[in-house]
């Protein structure tokens, strides 16, 4: 009974999520098919001779540079990738991932931590508040494609270089979501619960920690959830005005060099499944730290 419980569980959760990855790969087939066959008929076929449409279509399936590749084509380079290359290798997609992980897991605590120390600043503080705020929510309207060379600039003319500069860009993107979130949900406690502390004569820093921060974690866990996908997209916008050699991001630039679109949508690929594997750890703490707080 529990087993059939479970699989119906599994199947609930899974079933919706393998129907929508099952009609993403059909159309990802039909775009490859639409975009590829100019090009296929052009280079590859013979178009005098005349070809059938199963002819054209496993030409468009089999191009050796298309201009969109197909599903399997994506997957076998990533296979080829991981097994034929040892992992410190650069044509090794997981050695990217961690020079492109480690930037923005770095970048990652440095926003978080700034976006807290921030909140906390501006939701006791009506001067901070107003002097902060305005200028934080318009930090995000510069384009990070702008701000980057910038600051890579800038921290490479202070001697800081390799992953700083980038964690830093990563951090730029983090810290937003945090702090917002944060102001949110350390004022979200009610008056008459403030005020039952003020009775017991509570200073502020353990208001803090009683009662505003147990509050404030339902608003911390999605933002950090969006931080960390951002902190990514930042790591990755770093590396390429650097010219960097290692990380997703370069391997992105060096496939659009080269014209290496199996590459380049490889990286992507390899990119997604990263953000995936953060956000999920992100959830994870999250239901780890709400548990022992008593909420879930």
């Amino acid at each position: 009974m529990a087993k059939a419980t479970a699989l119906q569980h599994w199947l609930h959760r899974g079933l919706p999520i393998a129907t929508v990855l099952l009609a993403i790969v059909l159309a990802w087939y039909g775009a490859a098919w639409w975009l590829n066959a100019p090009g296929a008929i052009e280079r590859v076929l013979d178009a005098e001779a005349g070809y059938t449409q199963q002819e054209l279509f496993v030409a468009t399936m089999t191009m050796e540079r298309p201009l969109m590749p197909a599903p399997h084509q994506v997957v076998q380079d990533l296979y080829e990738s991981l097994v034929d290359w040892p992992i410190d290798s650069p044509r090794n997609l997981l050695y990217h991932v961690a020079v492109t992980g480690q930037s923005t897991l770095l970048g990652f605590c440095i926003g978080t931590l700034v976006g807290l120390l921030l909140a906390v600043l501006i939701v006791h503080s009506r001067t901070l508040n107003k002097a902060l705020l305005p200028w934080i929510v318009a930090s995000q309207t510069v384009p990070v494609l702008a701000i980057a060379p910038i600051l890579l600039v800038a921290l490479g003319s202070l001697g800081f270089s390799g992953t700083a500069p980038k964690a830093m860009i990563a951090a730029y993107l983090c810290f937003f979501p945090v702090t917002v979130a944060m102001v949110q949900g350390l004022r979200s406690p009610q008056k008459i619960e403030m005020e039952l502390l003020h009775t017991y004569a509570t200073k502020p820093w353990q208001t803090l920690w009683l009662l505003r921060l147990p509050a404030a974690l339902p608003f911390l866990f999605p933002a950090l959830r969006v931080g960390v996908a951002a902190g990514l997209v930042g790591a990755m916008v770093a590396e390429l005005p650097t010219g960097a050699q290692a990380g997703l991001g370069a391997r992105l630039l060096t496939g659009s060099y080269y014209g290496q679109t199996v590459q380049i949508w490889s990286a992507l690929v390899v990119s997604a499944l990263l953000g995936l594997a953060l956000t999920g750890a992100v959830a994870l703490a999250e239901r780890m730290v709400l548990r022992n707080w008593g909420r879930v």
